[in-house]
């Protein structure tokens, strides 16, 4: 049967199922509101017992249901479908005793199969327009007819017309209620499929990458030990080269800060962030994160602006956020070789980062693709700093954003909670 077909559940399918809910409300004044219009203004004689018993049943219905499924997240489209059923069911009763085919607020029928084949697949859909053709083709033999109280029966083809119109009305503003609500639904679960799947593709990479360091930590360790030895070597053999001594001096603490980097990449997998980690206030963290950056990049001058709360609030250092803001910096550096700008506020709540350059810029092209990881625009590139610095800052709960400056240069602004660096007291 095609009740049977989809088992699965879905979180939309239970906001639309709301939705229904919602627009039950409307459709039961409607009915009450027409059936004593009818009666009362018309002059119809209508079997008002019945119709009440049948519309009460059917608000109780609702208000059970509503009690029953408002508190889950996702719903079967199956369980869907039968509430559509019972509206059809609901109006083909109400119509029986108004008239059958012949009421002209038989159109309504088509409002639960347009919902269904807009929300429902396709069989579903079939099965809803067998069920809603049944219903009215049984209408047209099986009903009970209406009578005018009053025996003037010439204003009664007018009446009709009206009706046929007020039903048409009312046609069009649910379906445009519902449909037009259900498109927002439809765009917010395609939008949240897209983040999942970018953001699925963003942690494969980053497992990859994370497997390759671990590795690349292991290999180079021997190298650069090696390397280590013969600079040492070097200085004692050009003691009285004071010209290559300072430049073996400058090679041998670079060998030395990438066998720091590989010691630090070691010990910190695995271990979670509490473990043995470094507390600072947040003034005092930026300040050693750019001294070791300095030594990378003596040449560059950096003008640090800090404005904040004091004393600033104390947090857990990170590595990956260090190693994420020394990347940015160097892309700065990189397209600003002369001088960039670092702007820093904070309060006990959130960080705010602005590190500005005045390289040439962002085209269309690479703004579009920045942060995309093994996009880079530099020869000797590997494409993963901007994407690594993301990564970082988004599982920290931050956002950050890459403009155009006003004047020419780029403008990287950081927005990171403090809510997950904090030192719990």
């Amino acid at each position: 049967m095609f009740i049977q077909s989809a088992s699965t559940s879905d979180a939309s399918i239970a906001q639309n199922l709301k939705r229904l809910f919602m627009l039950r409300n409307i459709v039961i004044l409607c009915y009450l509101t027409v059936v004593a219009f009818t009666s009362i203004k018309l002059q119809m004689h209508l079997p008002l017992l019945p119709l009440i018993i049948v519309i009460s049943i059917y608000g109780a219905i609702n208000i059970v249901s509503w009690l029953k499924l408002r508190h889950r997240t996702a719903i079967t489209i199956n369980t869907f479908f039968l509430q559509l059923l019972i509206d059809v069911i609901t109006l083909t009763l109400i119509l029986y005793f108004t008239g059958g085919s012949t009421n002209p607020f038989v159109s309504l029928l088509l409002l639960p199969l347009v919902i269904v084949a807009a929300t429902a697949p396709r069989l579903h859909a079939w099965g809803m327009a067998g069920i809603t053709i049944g219903c009215y083709t049984l209408l047209m033999f099986i009903y009970t007819p209406l009578h005018n109280i009053s025996s003037h029966q010439s204003g009664s083809f007018g009446q009709h017309i009206a009706g046929m119109w007020f039903s048409f009305l009312l046609s069009v503003g649910l379906i445009v209620f519902f449909v037009v609500a259900l498109a927002e639904s439809l765009r917010e679960r395609e939008q949240t499929i897209t983040d999942a799947r970018e953001k699925a593709l963003r942690d494969e990479h980053l497992v990859s990458l994370g497997t390759f360091a671990a590795g690349a930590a292991h290999e180079l360790s021997t190298p650069l030990a090696t390397m280590a030895v013969i600079t040492k070597e070097l200085q004692n053999d050009l003691a009285e080269h004071p010209e290559m001594t300072n430049q073996t001096r400058m090679l041998r603490e670079q060998i030395d800060r990438c066998k720091q980097t590989l010691t630090q990449i070691s010990a910190r997998a695995g271990q979670s962030r509490a473990e043995g980690s470094i507390r600072q206030t947040l003034d005092s963290y930026l300040n050693e994160v750019l001294q070791q950056w300095r030594l990378m990049r003596p040449s560059v001058i950096l003008q640090p602006q800090w404005a904040g709360a004091r004393p600033a609030p104390k947090i857990v250092v990170d590595d990956a956020l260090s190693q994420a803001l020394t990347s940015i910096l160097n892309n700065a550096a990189d397209a600003s070789p002369q001088q960039i700008e670092i702007i820093g506020k904070w309060s006990h709540e959130q960080l705010q980062l602005e590190i500005n350059d005045r390289g040439e810029g962002l085209n269309e092209t690479v703004q579009a693709s920045i942060g995309s990881a093994f996009f880079t625009t530099k020869k000797e590139g590997l494409g993963l700093g901007i994407f690594l610095a993301h990564a970082v800052i988004e599982r920290l709960g931050g956002t950050l954003s890459i403009n155009n400056r006003d004047g020419g240069g780029t403008s990287v602004k950081i927005l990171l909670p403090l809510k997950l660096l904090m030192v719990n007291t």
